[in-house]
């Protein structure tokens, strides 16, 4: 029961945004008792807790296999930018804008655990981009690590990027094409090019 509520409460934390969504709602949609959801979570925060770190956990899953399975470097980020974009697909607010406004403990662990968990597998990504010729032997690993994570947070930080204005996908797309444009080799490139091109045919 712990797992459905979970589940299910991800799903409207996504859709509906964690302000709106009460205990009462999550309740009506598994068919319960308000007072079953009460003896898995004491309180609506350890609920946000839990969902908050089930999605970022799936997430890592998710990322920690395209990562075994991606042929280079440059398409593993294109194929975590489409597996990102496709487990947010019914996202209709801002969740890390709400978690980081209501909710701003654990956003703040949250942001360290993802930190953590994006520089070591960005690292490694960058490294085998080396290794490969895709990307500048120059470039400072653990620099570019940590402005990739900056960036990646920061173009989902809706007081600069607000879901009127921009939309996720052009937002992902722009920030990878900066980002890969800045340590690819003329190798790197021409397979950039190859996504660029695709993505807008």
């Amino acid at each position: 029961m712990r797992e459905k509520i979970i589940t299910k409460s991800a799903e409207m934390f996504l859709t509906l945004g964690f302000k709106s969504v009460t205990m009462d709602d999550i309740a009506n949609e598994l068919a319960i008792s308000k007072k079953t959801i009460y003896v898995h979570f004491t309180n609506k925060t350890k609920l946000v807790e839990a969902v908050a770190f089930h999605v970022f956990e799936s997430v890592c899953e998710g990322i920690d296999g395209i990562c075994v399975t991606s042929p280079n470097p440059i398409q593993e980020l294109y194929d975590i930018k489409l597996f990102v974009l496709n487990y947010l697909k019914d996202e209709k607010t801002s969740s890390q804008y709400q978690l980081k406004k209501y909710y701003p403990q654990i956003y703040q662990r949250l942001h360290i655990k993802k930190f953590e968990k994006m520089h070591e597998s960005v690292k490694e990504s960058l490294q085998k981009g080396i290794e490969t010729d895709l990307y500048r032997q120059a470039i400072n690993v653990d620099f570019i690590s940590k402005m990739y994570f900056i960036g990646m947070t920061g173009i989902k930080d809706n007081d600069f990027f607000s879901s009127e204005t921009y939309d996720k996908e052009y937002l992902m797309e722009s920030f990878l094409e900066y980002h890969l444009r800045a340590i690819v080799t003329e190798r790197g490139l021409v397979e950039l090019n190859k996504f660029i091109k695709s993505n807008q045919s």
